[in-house]
């Protein structure tokens, strides 16, 4: 088998939101979103296997990036997945942009050429993962109470705030809110998004930080993401020292060797890392070779999961690796409805990626990464 071409498809008509939606990530700079959309990796084979990935935003790439990547894979065999890896997505040399939806696209191909899930060919340690709700906007202490009540009562076992408002106590109040709402028939987790650019935002300081993390601790939250910026390793380790509560992050890691070092140095107690962010970026065989890394240091992986209309396709990938790692204790699910809903994130799919009644999500069965690719809603937005 050969591979005969690489291409790019991605929605030329937006996917409109019902509402629009304010991630709190860029607070107060953000720009609400009013629309989504989807770009995804089609490789294109002589013997009429199509592999696809996730993408990210076909306008956000380099010009030079897809030429790039057909360079390096028109007339290759599908299967030398591991090393179009090493070649590319080591980190050994500098590339356009992330090849993670590459990786994925080849994963892809091998598991439908050999009939079976990717799961398999990693090695099954189980089929089902918990899943959070990762939330992404700021409202009222007592709306978030109230989401999270609605979301506990039908099945979903825990959910993930976020923090990025201008008084941090206000921020507490929000934790304490919910906590107060669901007590200990959720798990709460916590995200203060101090990795993300927003120029007019007061990032916290060292010390802010850890009156949050002891805060929260004694709230029994599961974990506090990006409590300071990645390059902050030494923050990072006190804070993970000083509480039980997982201090977790890595969503922005650029390759493997980022996580081995935030791994070795004790920065994190979990890392989150996805399948298409960073340069290179990781794929499925970095996420599991990261999970590898975590596992033989007595760390957990609780990998990010890219909002928006290529979600379902970017969790069905993430599934398949967790599905082979023991060190997984949930997966992330980002659902904000009205604005961000399963149709408008899982739309892609023939059949979209659910949270069932137990709090758990399936890994899918299918060959290659476990789903169908749903051609009628695709040709809606081209």
């Amino acid at each position: 088998m050969k591979i005969t071409d690489v291409r790019i498809v991605y929605s030329r008509k937006p996917i409109v939101l019902a509402e629009p939606w304010r991630p709190a990530f860029w607070e107060p700079d953000v720009e609400p979103w009013k629309s989504t959309r989807f770009d995804f990796f089609e490789i294109l084979t002589d013997e009429d296997i199509k592999g696809i990935g996730p993408s990210l935003y076909f306008s956000s790439l380099s010009p030079t990036y897809l030429k790039f990547i057909k360079k390096a894979l028109i007339g290759s065999d599908p299967f030398y997945v591991a090393k179009f890896w090493e070649t590319y997505m080591s980190g050994r040399t500098d590339v356009p942009g992330s090849l993670g939806g590459v990786d994925t696209a080849l994963w892809d191909i091998v598991g439908k050429a050999l009939g079976v899930p990717v799961c398999r060919l990693f090695g099954v340690y189980r089929q089902k993962i918990p899943a959070y709700v990762a939330t992404a906007q700021l409202h009222s202490p007592d709306e978030h109470a109230k989401e999270a009540v609605y979301y506990r009562d039908n099945g979903v076992q825990a959910i993930k705030l976020r923090l990025h408002r201008p008084n941090h106590e206000d921020d507490l109040r929000v934790v304490e809110a919910v906590k107060d709402a669901v007590g200990d028939d959720m798990m709460i987790m916590v995200d203060a998004n101090q990795n993300n650019l927003a120029p007019n935002y007061n990032y916290w300081s060292r010390k802010t930080a850890m009156w949050m993390a002891r805060k929260l601790d004694a709230l029994d939250v599961f974990f506090l993401e990006d409590p300071l910026p990645l390059g902050d390793t030494a923050g990072l380790k006190q804070l993970a020292d000083a509480v039980d509560m997982a201090i977790s992050g890595g969503e922005h890691a650029r390759d493997i060797y980022h996580f081995r070092d935030l791994l070795f140095s004790g920065a994190f107690d979990t890392v989150q890392p996805d399948v298409i962010l960073g340069n290179p970026g990781l794929g499925m065989t970095g996420m599991r070779r990261v999970a590898e890394i975590a596992q033989s240091v007595g760390r957990l992986i609780i990998p990010h999961v890219y909002t928006g209309g290529v979600c379902g396709l970017a969790l069905a990938a993430t599934l398949q690796v967790l599905a082979s790692v023991k060190n997984c204790s949930y997966v992330e699910y980002p659902l904000e409805p009205p604005s961000l809903t399963v149709e408008n994130q899982h739309g892609l799919l023939k059949e979209p990626i659910l949270i069932e009644k137990d709090g758990y999500v399936r890994v899918p069965q299918l060959p290659g990464i476990g789903v169908e690719i749903n051609e009628e809603y695709i040709n809606e937005y081209l």
